[in-house]
């Protein structure tokens, strides 16, 4: 990997990492050369787990090797529209969270245009589920868990952490230790024409909106977005952080200037972590948020 790392100050070779990011985000590209260039010595997977029984109702749980026993848990959701994709495309998710001693894990989820809203949040609540029943130390909070996601993913999991009716519903909901969303849509109605019409039915529609489901019980929430991201506009965590602050939660607004939509969850691989802060931003909030909720 040093090698790898020392590659990267040549201009060019760091921009056909970044074109690679682009693809792989939009679903368009070799995945496998990202993940190949983020080590995977450092965590063990268990690949296929399921919390469902559809095909698609499956993650994959990585482990630090040497994880401390309170080490804390990501639950990663992966976007692309929600519409179908591949969890084993973001590996270099986990390679890049499991290396800061965080477990991970990163559900697939049913999409469009097999299910519409809220199928695949309701996914998401039982994939949280599984980690809570499959992770020791997550259901009586003596392990913090983290909801995170890039994109649709971001949506998702910021109604699991803003609508209670989600994780309210679990036998034990987990208490939530913070919200992470990169590049989230959170407030976008009314859709434009075309398959969003599809994907959040109107009979449902009202109650897709994160923003509409701000209170002060909140978790804290850190929101990454590029001033550049012409598919999710920066506006959306702009506005969700003003309500979120309005009510007294605790927020933490990072806008990554010149840098677009694929860019802010590519900084996580380890081969592309030079052109965004997306990786110590993160590991910022958790261990603040891990404190505090220690009281430390």
């Amino acid at each position: 990997m040093q090698n790898t790392v020392q590659s990267m100050q040549c201009p060019k070779i760091r921009a056909v990492f970044v074109a690679l990011a682009a693809m792989l985000v939009a679903g368009c590209g070799p995945t496998a050369a990202i993940n190949l260039f983020s080590p995977s010595d450092h965590y063990t997977r268990e690949a296929g787990k399921a919390y469902g029984s559809d095909p698609r109702q499956r993650l994959d749980l990585y482990r630090p090797r040497e994880a401390a026993d309170d080490a804390p848990v990501v639950v990663f959701f992966y976007g692309r529209g929600w519409r179908e994709a591949e969890r084993g495309a973001f590996e270099f998710v986990a390679s890049a969270l499991t290396d800061a001693g965080i477990v991970v894990v990163i559900p697939d989820y049913r999409a469009h245009p097999q299910v519409s809203f809220p199928a695949f949040v309701e996914d998401g609540a039982r994939a949280v589920q599984w980690t809570a029943e499959n992770v020791p130390g997550v259901a009586d909070g003596r392990r913090e868990l983290f909801l995170m996601g890039h994109s649709a993913g971001a949506h998702i999991a910021a109604l699991l952490a803003l609508d209670e009716r989600y994780l309210g519903a679990l036998a034990q909901p987990p208490p939530v230790a913070g919200f992470i969303g990169l590049s989230g849509p959170y407030d976008f109605l009314p859709l434009d024409p075309g398959y969003m019409e599809e994907v959040f039915p109107e009979e449902t529609r009202d109650l897709s909106q994160p923003i509409d489901f701000v209170s002060a019980q909140a978790p804290p929430t850190l929101l990454i977005h590029g001033t550049d991201d012409e598919r999710v506009l920066p506006e959306h965590s702009r506005r969700l952080a003003r309500k979120l602050r309005d009510h007294d939660v605790p927020v933490t607004l990072k806008m990554y200037q010149d840098s677009g939509h694929a860019r802010v969850v590519a900084a996580l691989a380890p081969p592309l972590q030079f052109i965004d802060d997306t990786l110590p931003d993160c590991i910022e909030f958790i261990e603040a948020h891990r404190a505090a909720a220690s009281g430390d």
